[in-house]
C-alpha cells in the first residue's frame, strides 16, 4: 500500500496529481482544506490536501505480460489426470504484510498522530470506520494515550485487510483491542482464597448494599457459612441496614468499635466460610478517616480488601480515593451505580493505571440480583455498546 500526500489549489488539480502519480485505481483517504500566508488577516492563500493511496500490486495485476500467460494443454479422451500427494511436511503458509506494506503503514500512523496534534486529538486522516471507533472511545472518556494504541492497531488491521472491512468487523477488533490490554489482570468476584473480605470506600457509593450482594451470592449460589462485621459506627441507619440484611440470610452479625473487639469477632466466625467486612463511608480527603481503620481492623489477618467507587464520580475523584486508600492496600475495585451513567471509560482508565482489576460492577439495588461478577469481555462490550442500536450512537 502506498500512500502520499498532495496539495493542489482545487480538488481537480489536486486529482489530476493522484492520477499522474498513483493511476486510476488510487483510493482518497482524507481530504481537508488549508489556509496559509496572509497579512494581518489579508491575502490568506486557500489549497487543498489530499491523502490518496494505491495497492502497487492491484496496479500490476491489471497489466497483463508474457511471463504471466500460461501454456494450457488441452484435454482430449486419452487424457488422463491423478491428483498428485501433498508431501505431509508442508504446512499451510500464513499471509503476512510485506516488509514495504509495513514501512508504508508506519509512516501514515506517524502521519496521522501529527494531524491528531493539529485537530484536538481528533485525526480526520483516520478511514470512515476507524474514525467511528474513536469518536466511541471519545465518549466513552478513554484516556487519550490508551486511544493512541488501540486506533493505531485498529488502522494496522484495516489496512493488512485490504481496507475493505465492515463496520462490525472493525467493532470485533476493538472489543478484542480492549480487552488483550486486560489480560494479565486478575477479575472476578470472591473466589473464597481468602477468609475476610474488606469492602471500603467514601461515603454514597453503596458499600453497604453492595455488601449485602456479596453474602446473598456466596449464601445462595455457593452455599457457604458467611459472617457479618460492622465497624460502621458513625451511623446508626448503618447498622440497623447491616442487621436487616443479615436477618434475612441468617447470618450472624457483630459490630466492633476497637480492634480487640475485631479480634474477638474473628475468633467467634472461626468456623465460617467468609466473613464480610463493612467499614464507615466518610469524607476520603480526610486522611484520618484511613488512620481510624487502622486502628479497628487487622489488616494482618487473611483479608482481601476491595475499593468500591461509583462510576457517576469524576475520575480525578476516583485517583485521589485511590491514592488515599492505597495506605491499606488495595486488591480490587467494585464499580456501582452502573445504571446511572452511560459512560464507563473512568472504570478502565482507573484499571489500566492502576493495574487493579474488577471484582463486581453493579447496577441498581436489588439484592442479590443488580450485581455481576467482573471480566474483560463484559467490561470492553459495555464501553463499546453491546446493542447496535448502542453502537451507531
Amino acid at each position: 500500500m502506498k500512500v502520499k500526500k498532495f496539495i493542489g489549489s482545487s480538488m481537480s488539480e489536486a486529482m489530476k496529481q493522484i492520477r499522474a502519480e498513483l493511476g486510476s485505481e488510487a483510493v482518497i483517504l482524507n481530504s481537508r482544506e488549508v489556509v496559509t500566508g496572509g497579512f494581518l488577516g489579508l491575502f490568506k492563500k486557500r489549497t487543498i490536501e489530499v491523502i490518496a493511496a494505491v495497492d502497487p500490486k492491484s496496479t500490476q495485476q491489471q497489466i497483463p505480460t508474457t511471463k504471466q500467460k500460461k501454456i494450457i494443454t488441452p484435454i482430449t479422451e486419452k487424457s488422463e489426470w491423478k491428483p498428485q500427494p501433498v508431501p505431509q511436511d508442508i504446512q499451510p503458509i500464513e499471509p503476512k504484510p510485506s516488509s514495504d506494506v509495513i514501512k508504508e503503514i508506519s509512516e501514515l500512523k506517524s502521519l496521522m498522530k501529527t494531524m491528531s496534534v493539529q485537530n484536538n486529538g481528533f485525526s480526520p486522516a483516520y478511514p470512515a470506520a476507524v474514525q467511528i471507533m474513536q469518536k466511541r472511545l471519545n465518549d466513552q472518556e478513554i484516556d487519550s494515550s490508551i486511544q493512541e494504541s488501540i486506533l493505531s492497531s485498529l488502522l494496522e488491521k484495516w489496512y493488512i485487510a485490504g481496507a475493505n472491512a465492515s463496520i462490525d468487523k472493525v467493532y470485533t477488533w476493538l472489543e478484542q483491542e480492549l480487552i488483550n490490554r486486560l489480560n494479565d489482570i486478575p477479575f472476578g468476584g470472591v473466589s473464597f482464597s481468602k477468609k475476610y473480605i474488606n469492602v471500603v470506600g467514601p461515603t454514597g457509593v453503596g458499600k453497604t448494599t453492595t455488601l449485602a450482594k456479596i453474602a446473598a451470592e456466596c449464601v445462595i449460589n455457593y452455599k457457604k457459612r458467611v459472617a457479618f462485621i460492622t465497624t460502621d459506627t458513625y451511623r446508626i441507619a448503618a447498622i440497623e441496614q447491616l442487621k436487616t440484611y443479615a436477618k434475612i440470610l441468617n447470618i450472624p452479625l457483630e459490630v466492633c468499635y476497637t480492634i480487640e473487639e475485631f479480634k474477638k469477632a474473628t475468633e467467634a466466625f472461626m468456623d465460617y466460610d467468609l466473613v464480610l467486612i463493612d467499614t464507615a463511608g466518610r469524607n476520603f480527603r480526610n486522611k484520618q478517616y484511613v488512620e481510624d481503620l487502622k486502628k479497628v481492623i487487622d489488616f494482618d489477618k487473611d483479608i482481601e480488601t476491595l475499593l468500591v467507587l461509583s462510576l457517576t464520580a469524576k475520575q480525578r475523584d476516583m485517583e485521589d480515593i485511590y491514592e488515599q486508600f492505597s495506605a491499606i492496600g488495595i486488591d480490587k475495585f467494585i464499580f456501582t451505580k452502573a445504571d446511572e451513567t452511560s459512560t464507563y471509560g473512568a472504570m478502565y482508565n482507573m484499571i489500566n493505571k492502576y493495574n487493579k482489576g474488577v471484582a463486581y460492577m453493579t447496577n441498581g439495588q436489588n439484592v442479590p440480583d443488580d450485581m455481576i461478577a467482573a471480566n474483560p469481555h463484559a467490561l470492553a462490550k459495555t464501553i463499546i455498546g453491546v446493542e447496535n442500536n448502542e453502537r451507531s450512537s
